[in-house]
């Protein structure tokens, strides 16, 4: 029990952990998540890197996946020990200037990046159908907003679950196009390191996306929304006795659902860069609708198609997950109902910052927002929120009265505390490097 973070005695449990089929079988927000973190914004930044600098950087998938896996499970963890999100906890044992601090940077961030998911979307169905983009990114939007709001969050889950499908569409456009794969490996474990501005520019975005504060917010909430669902099971707090079972429940989610990213990531940068870079393109790359058009004069309709599928299956899961991290945070700090699976006229203030973080997303891109400096903004704001976000979050599970005795284990507060090092340097170098090129 011990290496689990768990310090008091506790009867054995081994017949309530379940196998592995079982696992499979509830995998739910670590899942989602990782997912998430793949949203249209996430594709536009990994298209980018790999048109750029082809090969040179799929190193960072490798690299990044223990500090993200780390970060998440130390969210969910929380979530399930108190049974209460990171805004609920920060508002319970933290000065309000650090609550307000957090979710002011949160709300920022995620509405600038649901503008550009929203548009990138719609640019995504008009490669692939023709049309207007403004029509589709608002029937997008509203259809988010509804299934939100009017399908009970146990049907909304497996819904989500199922979209994560579309992740595999940048696994498959590989495979349509020839890949040296001995070179992409040599690649993949030799970190190629180039002393350029635009390379650790690029370095710094990679990190930024695959470990964001929306996330936190989202898994973290996740978890005490499956708590509130299930009449068997109870915060950690209250019911120690289901520390084991779930605590390798969650390390399974979150590192299944962190690999998908990762995965889904390496795949991403491997295409363009074996399409777009090769045939000499990568500076026209800015959107990830941008991305799927190069594709098709290299690698034709079937990896284009792929590709613009792609897009709309991972927007549709970010939508949600950017849009509800907000209603979380704002709601846990105004002690509001918040819960997915409740009905409108009981969680109405929830819901309506669900529907207004939307709406002011596309109300941006209507007042002429540019999806590109929104995004740009976006990085810059979860740069500065992300690295304090963590350092708090590690010393929230440290501290005895907020998870009592489930303080993390020794391998979760060495690479959290690495991961939140590793994303202040990112940050800096990131805020150093804007500075530097009159952004």
């Amino acid at each position: 029990m011990a290496s689990l973070g768990v310090k008091r005695k506790t009867p054995p449990i081994a017949n309530t952990v379940p196998s592995g089929g079982a696992q499979l079988l509830r995998l739910g927000p670590g899942l989602i998540t990782g997912a998430a973190d793949d949203d249209p914004s996430g594709i536009a930044t990994y298209s980018q890197v790999g048109a750029q600098f082809g090969t040179a950087l799929l190193w960072t998938m490798l690299f990044s996946f223990p500090l993200m896996a780390a970060m998440q499970e130390i969210c969910a963890r929380l979530g399930r020990i108190t049974g209460d999100g990171i805004a609920a906890n920060l508002r319970r044992h933290y000065p309000k200037p650090v609550l307000f601090g957090a979710i002011t940077l949160l709300c920022v961030a995620n509405v600038l990046n649901l503008g550009a998911d929203i548009a990138a979307i719609g640019a995504a169905v008009q490669l692939v159908f023709g049309g207007n983009l403004n029509a589709y990114a608002i029937a997008f939007g509203v259809f988010s907003i509804a299934l939100q709001i009017y399908l009970p969050y146990r049907r909304y889950v497996r819904y989500l679950k199922g979209l994560t499908l579309a992740l595999f569409a940048y696994v498959g456009t590989a495979f349509v196009i020839k890949v040296p794969w001995i070179e992409v490996l040599r690649a993949t474990v030799v970190p190629a390191v180039s002393w350029t501005a635009d390379y650790w520019m690029a370095l710094v975005a990679v990190l930024g996306t695959t470990i964001s504060p929306y996330l936190f917010f989202w898994q973290t909430s996740e978890e005490a929304e499956e708590i509130r669902i299930n009449r068997n099971e109870s915060a950690l707090k209250r019911k120690p006795l289901q520390a084991l079972a779930q605590f390798r429940r969650i390390a399974f989610d979150t590192r299944v659902g962190m690999a998908l990213s990762n995965l889904i990531a390496f795949f991403i940068i491997l295409t363009t860069a074996m399409t777009i870079h090769a045939n000499g393109f990568g500076q026209g790359i800015q959107t990830a609708a941008d991305a799927a058009r190069a594709l098709q004069p290299v690698a034709g309709r079937l990896a284009y198609l792929l590709f613009a599928v792609g897009i709309i299956g991972t927007g549709l899961l970010a939508m949600p997950v950017l849009a509800g991290s907000v209603a979380y945070a704002v709601a846990e700090a105004f002690r509001w109902p918040a819960s997915l699976e409740s009905k409108p006229r009981q969680a109405l203030k929830f819901y309506l910052v669900v529907a207004g973080a939307t709406l002011t997303a596309l109300v941006l891109n209507f007042a002429g927002l540019n999806p590109i400096r929104a995004l740009y903004w976006s990085a810059v704001v979860n740069g500065v929120a992300a690295a304090p976000l963590m350092a708090m979050l590690m010393i929230m599970c440290a501290n005895s009265s907020v998870v009592r005795e489930f303080t993390l284990p020794v391998y979760l507060r060495v690479v959290g505390w690495a991961a939140t090092c590793v994303m202040l340097l990112a940050s800096l170098g990131f805020l150093i490097s804007t500075a530097r090129g009159g952004n």
